[in-house]
């Protein structure tokens, strides 16, 4: 099911400090998963699940990215590059990535889309367009996250979820658990709102300020789920 209004952005712009040396050349959402670059996985979700147009932001070696994925064609897609690196000399972090990617993500305030980070690999999860309509459809919401049971290096977790699947940024839920975020959501360019394009800026206190707000939705996601941050992670995947 086509949902065209919807776009995607997909963060690419992180040094990847973790995984040298083998970022020291070639930028970790390029490195390779199953034979292709684990940034491929997800064009291929978003072309198989509808999306037609896709924002990647860049700074750590991002002249590679439109050298190895350009324009999009063979997806479908139509991809545009938010180069942080040759605009304002480094990456902007997560949400003033996404505040820089905002003219082709959306129009207005209101205006829906996905955000994926580039280096995490969950082949199974679908960009459902009829998860993006239930969202656009609840009005009061800035982004709906996806969490995971917590990995091994992070066993503290980040959110609880509540009984009416809002986020919950200072304890768990009624499970007695918190979860990790998956970095995978929807987003309302409205959570960006406090940020000035072209500044550095966190997205991790938008979302708690968001949580506390009851702005921010939450679901688990239970499929399969790998962070690729270490040399040994990505192996793992091998």
């Amino acid at each position: 099911m086509n949902h065209p209004n919807v776009k995607a952005l997909i963060l690419a712009a992180g040094r990847g400090e973790r995984m040298r040396p083998l970022t020291d050349h070639t930028p970790k959402p390029l490195l390779p998963v199953h034979g292709k670059p684990l940034i491929a996985w997800h064009l291929e979700a978003l072309a198989r699940d509808g999306v037609r147009e896709v924002v990647i932001n860049t700074a750590w070696l991002e002249t590679q990215f439109p050298a190895a994925l350009g324009d999009g064609t063979r997806w479908g897609l139509k991809i545009h590059y938010s180069m942080e690196g040759r605009d304002h000399g480094g990456a902007l972090e997560t949400a003033g990535g996404i505040a820089k990617a905002l003219p082709w993500l959306a129009e207005s305030p209101d205006d829906v889309f996905w955000v994926v980070s580039g280096d995490i690999y969950a082949p199974g999860f679908r960009f459902e367009a009829a998860a993006a309509q239930a969202f656009r459809a609840r009005d009061g919401l800035d982004a709906h996250l996806w969490l995971v049971p917590n990995p091994p290096f992070h066993p503290q977790g980040d959110f609880g979820i509540d009984a009416e699947g809002l986020g919950l940024a200072d304890g768990p839920g009624p499970d007695g658990r918190r979860w990790t975020y998956a970095n995978l959501a929807l987003v309302r360019a409205s959570l960006v709102a406090p940020v000035a394009p072209g500044t550095r800026a966190a997205l991790g206190p938008l979302l708690f300020e968001g949580m506390r707000r009851r702005r921010v939705s939450a679901e688990r996601y239970l499929g399969a789920w790998d962070n690729v941050g270490t040399p040994a992670q990505l192996a793992g995947l091998a």
